[in-house]
């Protein structure tokens, strides 16, 4: 039903520079709003004095969930779109939207006198930054205010002063809260950042003073890492904020990343709507957030969050924002950083508090106070949030990818599950933007009612056409320590040291997935052979009885046998005989199959020749699927030779060529740096496998690379 709603919007109208976008049918609301308007406590009051017109300086996810709490507030948006995003779903949810340039976002969401001239020719009374882009940008909140425009977050003194790093922790340490040990000023080069290393201790935390969001960030555990370190995190900062400072300051060893959400008005209310545990993280980014920590009690509680609003009062602060600390094993709390805007993971406090923060960020943005006590802040249960994103999780723990969504099915009809997102079935995830398809959230009475919900809930997600992370996200969510609650920032690499392989499937489990694939290849070959050569009804079934099958399943070969009666299959792996039930349909893009009285969720990905891809428990495996005449003449095929590829580099994700410090006929050795990959505003170094001399490069420094792409090659 959503998919075809969808279309028909899409059909309906052709896109121009300037458009007006008819507005949707109730059932259509119905169906974008179900998964989150429901939580919300606080009903909005419809005779309180409001904005007409809110511009929403954003794309994707936020820009959506932004529209969606305007509409409950009779609040008409506009949006703004690059060439790349013409036909996004935040186009089309707003009532009106503007082209405001070409697909890179330096040229087009960045770029503040197009967005200022959309303003104008909009009406638009206030905007919306969301996170990313402008969110945090004091400049650009100045020139609203300049136009009589109101900037929804905080007054520009409070970017300025939360958005610098190091000035931030200044006024921390001046507001008594407890801050990490480092270097207060600004890092003039590697030879200084190396010196000062060396002063505070290894392990050091090299990063951006301007923004956020795990860009130019570095941890440098010697000499030559903090050089490296240095080096890297000043180009990405340059890049993502245009502002390549650098500070220094101590690593706390396995630390926790916890966070607390903080709103205040202009009328000098402030309060925290409790926690957010995010020690989930790879590359110094969120995976998998929850709400509340497992970890805090009330009384640390009380402290991070009494120390969060003390900072928020001592900067003047109006709005939504986000006090970060570090936490150690002794629940002593270390302040971060603070994020001036709306978070990525708001919605987890959303569920266990009811409160919109949307809504609660307009109505202050227009002067209203707040209608809450720190009293009245409730913790209703738990949240677990999903990032889920369009990267391959086999790859460093998730380089993106891009590609169009060929199918894509959000799992919105389970109970308490809420899905944000910007995209649907046939969208483009590009190079140039986030490579975020979804947050998924689960909610439930407790940690472990909210746990299995979403270990449902990524069962039953569907996403085709692009490598996407559900398999990281779904091991994670099953991990006896996550589970267990004991985790910190280093969990992925203490658990997954030689990087994430994927699921890894007990005995009972690779006869549970053999047993399936063989009754999927069993399915398909009937209805196969029930259109070939027949122009009339047969008078009883000519298919087999009995199917003799070999299945080979992470390498091992599992002699299978299938029968069939009305009721289910009976399948014999290995000498044991496992009952699968009859109710699914080989065509249905989630495969629901009770095995031995136990539900299992599946998700045929492909079946091509005697190849099956199944997904199960997130990840997809390969399972070979013949007849055991065919398996016994197997060995007489010839092996095909494996390709010597050590000596290629080969771009592992599609982005921009940034750096290239090698050229044909010079010496290399292993593990020197050849190219650096710019992706989705991350600097990624690439270094040779093996020392040789370089026989060819590809790629010119600033040329677009595919995945896979060959850059250059060595003798």
């Amino acid at each position: 039903l959503r998919s075809r709603v969808w279309r028909g919007v899409m059909a309906a109208y052709r896109f121009n520079l300037v458009k007006h976008v008819p507005q949707f049918s109730s059932s259509l609301w119905k169906i974008a709003r179900r998964c989150c308007s429901s939580i919300y406590t606080i009903p909005v009051d419809h005779t309180e004095p409001t904005f007409d017109k809110i511009l929403i300086a954003n794309r994707g996810e936020i820009a959506c969930r932004v529209v969606q709490t305007c509409k409950r507030m009779g609040i008409k948006t506009v949006a703004i779109f690059s060439e790349a995003d013409r036909h996004a779903l935040h186009v089309q949810m707003a009532d009106e939207a503007m082209y405001v340039g070409p697909p890179p976002s330096s040229q087009s969401y960045l770029v503040m006198d197009r967005i200022m001239d959309v303003i104008r020719k909009t009406g638009a009374q206030a905007v919306h930054p969301g996170y990313g882009f402008l969110s945090e940008n004091k400049e650009f909140a100045k020139q609203l205010a300049d136009e009589g425009v109101v900037f929804i977050g905080p007054p520009s003194g409070a970017i300025q002063a939360m958005g610098d790093k190091i000035e931030s922790k200044l006024l921390a340490k001046a507001a008594k809260v407890n801050v990490i040990p480092g270097f207060d000023g600004v890092v003039k080069d590697a030879d200084e950042a190396v010196q000062i290393a060396n002063e505070i201790g290894y392990p050091v935390m090299i990063k951006a003073s301007a923004g956020g969001g795990g860009k130019g960030m570095r941890i440098a555990w010697n000499d030559k890492e903090a050089r490296d370190g240095f080096r890297l995190s000043s180009q990405e900062a340059a890049s993502s904020f245009g502002d390549d400072r650098l500070l220094i300051e101590k690593f706390i060893d396995n630390p926790r990343h916890i966070e607390m959400q903080v709103l205040a008005d202009s009328h000098g209310n402030a309060l925290y709507l409790n926690e957010r545990e995010c020690s989930i993280q790879r590359r110094n980014q969120k995976v998998v957030e929850e709400a509340p920590s497992i970890f805090l009690d009330p009384d640390t509680r009380k402290a991070m969050g009494e120390q969060a609003v003390a900072l928020a009062r001592a900067v003047e602060y109006t709005s939504a924002g986000t006090v970060e600390f570090l936490v150690d094993s002794q629940k002593n709390f270390y302040f971060l950083e603070m994020n001036t805007r709306l978070q990525v993971e708001h919605p987890i406090t959303e569920c266990i508090t009811g409160v919109d923060i949307v809504q609660q960020m307009i109505r202050v943005a227009k002067g209203h106070k707040l209608t809450m006590k720190q009293s009245d802040i409730p913790i209703r249960g738990w949240a677990v949030e999903c990032r889920v994103y369009a990267e391959d999780p086999y790859k460093s723990f998730g380089l993106p990818s891009v590609g169009r969504l060929s199918r894509y099915q959000e799992p919105v009809h389970l109970p308490k599950v809420r899905c944000d997102s910007g995209i649907q079935e046939g969208s483009e995830i590009s190079m140039y933007y986030d490579p975020m398809i979804s947050k998924l959230v689960t909610y439930g009475d407790n940690r472990e009612e909210a746990l299995q919900n979403m270990c449902r809930a990524l069962d039953n997600y569907v996403i085709r056409g692009v490598t996407h992370n559900i398999p990281l996200l779904q091991e994670i969510i099953a991990h006896p320590r996550f589970v267990s609650g004991d985790i910190n920032t280093k969990f992925l690499y203490e658990e997954y040291p030689d990087g994430f392989q994927g699921r890894q499937l007990s005995d009972t489990e690779q006869k549970e997935v053999a047993a399936m694939a063989a009754c999927i290849y069993l399915r398909d070959q009937v209805r196969a052979g029930a259109f070939r050569n027949e122009n009339r009804m047969p008078l009883r079934p000519t298919h087999p009885t009995d199917w003799a099958i070999n299945v080979t399943v992470q390498g091992k070969d599992m002699t299978t046998s299938v029968t069939e009666n009305q009721q289910h299959f009976s399948v014999t792996v290995n000498g044991q005989t496992l009952t699968v039930s009859k109710d699914w349909s080989i065509a249905a893009p989630v495969l629901d199959a009770t095995i031995n009285g136990q539900k299992n969720t599946f998700q045929c990905i492909s079946r091509k020749g005697d190849d099956i891809k199944l997904q199960y428990k997130g990840t997809v495996f390969t399972v070979e699927v013949m007849p055991k005449k065919a398996m016994d003449y197997i060995h007489l095929m010839p092996e095909k030779p494996k390709v010597e590829a050590s000596g290629e580099v080969r771009s592992p994700m599609a982005g921009s060529l940034v750096s290239l410090s090698v050229q044909p006929g010079q010496d290399v050795a292993v593990g020197q740096e050849v190219c650096v990959i710019e992706a989705m505003k991350m600097q990624n170094s690439l270094t040779a496998a093996r020392s040789g001399k370089v026989k060819e490069v590809h790629f010119e420094k600033g040329s677009n690379v595919a995945e896979d792409d060959l850059i250059l090659e060595l003798e």
